[in-house]
């Protein structure tokens, strides 16, 4: 089979490997589509946390089951279906919580081992779920936005509540879906106008708020003052991070939804006056991403407007750094099999 390896940062290499071994209590999955993630980009440039070369990169999988034994879960050879990224071990004590996201031993396709920019992947069944009525553009998304609607549960939006996500990518645009779906007044932050444009356009978002234009005096005017009590930072930048401690109202909910190799800090006196609760949020669960399946069945969430840029297995290795690219007007590329 033909798989894509990123032998070390800035190179990736076309190569044929041997398929999958099938273990009991596993699927052969014929990939279709494979997200591209900003983990992924990350990975390339040799940024990325807990990662190690070469790797077969992607996490964002759907595909069709080519290969299965008798199972319980009625899986069936020819069944479209979103995987599960995260393989936990289901013994510690972040699995006898049941949150498995943040699993001690937690091992992800595409980062501790490899993933799906190679034609088959041995999945373990339960880590597979299936659509009968969703396309797979839909169910390579569910990873991705099931990303954000972990970090909402983290949050526990209240109906009406503003809700304030800085940065538009597409994990900040998962976010914004399952804040509205949830019931929040949702604005979107970033820099970029046609990020913006889209948030407004496609998302539906109520307000959007220019990074670069006096954002606190714009807030102050949305809330009354107030400020919004949930604000989630999906921008990757430490010092974004930072500075939107002074975003959040009192008595409120900060959650870090980005990842950054670096120290972050805060003036323990404001962040005391205001009581404010500060939530990481890691990964999704299997939950999450059932949930975001349901909400794509039932048209709750638009699931594929992010995607713009599209390439074949083929295609990957010439188009991938042109990814990294904001002038490009990527959001989302997709592979596709």
């Amino acid at each position: 089979m033909k798989s894509i390896v990123c032998e070390k940062p800035w190179q990736l290499k076309m190569k044929e490997m041997d398929l999958p071994e099938v273990k009991p209590g596993e699927a052969l999955v014929r990939v279709r589509r494979v997200g591209i993630c900003g983990t992924d980009l990350h990975a390339f440039k040799g940024e990325q946390p807990y990662f190690t070369y070469p790797r077969i990169l992607g996490h964002e999988i759907s595909g069709e089951i080519a290969e299965v034994g008798k199972n319980s879960y009625g899986f069936k050879q020819g069944d479209p279906v979103a995987i599960i990224p995260y393989l936990e071990c289901g013994n510690c004590i972040a699995c006898r919580m049941g949150k498995t996201n943040c699993c001690t031993r937690l091992t992800l396709f595409g980062i501790q081992r490899d993933g799906g920019m190679s034609e088959y992947l041995a999945v373990p069944l339960d880590h597979l779920i299936k659509s009968e009525t969703l396309n797979l553009d839909q169910l390579a998304m569910a990873e991705c936005l099931s990303i954000g609607a972990h970090a909402v549960r983290r949050a526990q939006i209240e109906k009406g509540e503003f809700a304030l996500i800085i940065g538009t990518g597409p994990i900040g645009m998962a976010v914004m879906q399952s804040a509205r779906e949830a019931g929040a007044k949702v604005m979107a932050m970033d820099i970029v106008e046609e990020r913006l444009q889209f948030c407004r356009d496609k998302l539906k978002v109520d307000y959007v708020i220019h990074g670069k234009k006096d954002p606190v005096k714009e807030i102050e005017s949305i809330t009354n003052g107030d400020y919004p009590t949930f604000v989630f930072d999906a921008t990757g930048n430490a010092k974004s991070m930072e500075r939107s401690f002074k975003l959040v109202a009192h008595g409120g909910r900060y959650v870090l939804v980005s990842l950054v190799q670096e120290n972050i800090t805060f003036f323990d006196p404001d962040f005391h006056r205001r009581e404010l609760t500060l939530l990481s949020s890691r990964n999704a669960t299997r939950q999450d991403m059932e949930h975001i399946v349901c909400s794509l069945e039932a048209g709750k969430m638009n699931g594929t407007s992010f995607i713009t840029h599209r390439a074949s297995l083929d295609q990957v290795i010439d188009q991938f750094e042109s990814w990294l690219k904001p002038e490009t007007g990527v959001i989302k590329a997709v592979i596709e099999l």
